[in-house]
């Protein structure tokens, strides 16, 4: 596992911070990751993907969004344009440091929040990694979280757990039929909505997989 360095930059607002990821040998290219509601840049699955990434190349950033840089806990109040506009300003932050192509990654609320940023603005980055979408509250199907996917162009790669709570993969396939640009769905067997299959082994053969069709897709 390499060793992440600490990564802040004060003089944007809101600020950038988390941690960054520097591989043995560069590609060019950049990945930005962030989590979910409930968590932080720390969880256990952004640092697994961040550690795939790397060893493929890509200068990989796992950013707190800035609801969580106000609070160490607890979910987001109010504050998802905020946390839009710091996603944006980590985006531009790594295009300063690599000189390819910029992908943005978010695991539940983070990726809801970046598909909300990139609808809003289509090149921004290249492409988006949607963790466990949040596609409705459990139990709560009525509550759709789409009313911008007609207007997403981004192509994106969903990855999904059968087990998701917040969404069957049925569910997020017939809702993905409402995103205008390309987009793949892939479906984690037996995952729940932390995507996390226990055993590290499992874990690595998930992230592998996660790489594998980001590549093959992108």
């Amino acid at each position: 596992m390499s060793t992440p360095e600490a990564f802040r930059a004060e003089d944007t607002q809101p600020a950038v911070r988390g941690f960054l990821h520097r591989p043995d040998h560069v590609n060019g290219n950049g990945l930005v990751l962030t989590h979910g509601a409930g968590s932080n840049c720390n969880s256990p699955l952004l640092i697994a993907l961040a550690e795939a990434f790397i060893g493929a190349g890509f200068t990989v950033l796992r950013c707190d969004l800035p609801y969580r840089q106000a609070k160490p806990s607890g979910p987001p109040m109010g504050t998802a344009a905020l946390d839009q506009a710091g996603l944006r300003n980590a985006v531009l932050e790594m295009k300063k440091l690599v000189p390819g192509k910029v992908f943005l990654g978010g695991h539940s609320y983070g990726g809801r929040q970046s598909t909300i940023l990139c609808a809003g603005d289509p090149g921004l980055v290249e492409g988006l990694l949607l963790l466990s979408y949040p596609l409705h509250p459990p139990r709560k199907p009525d509550q759709m979280r789409t009313q911008h996917f007609p207007k997403l162009e981004t192509p994106s790669l969903f990855v999904h757990g059968t087990r998701d709570p917040f969404g069957s993969v049925e569910e997020m396939q017939e809702a993905l039929n409402l995103i205008a640009g390309c987009h793949e769905l892939l479906p984690v067997e037996g995952a729940g909505h932390d995507l996390l299959l226990k055993g590290k082994s499992r874990t690595e053969d998930l992230t592998s997989r996660v790489y594998q069709h980001f590549q093959g897709f992108f």
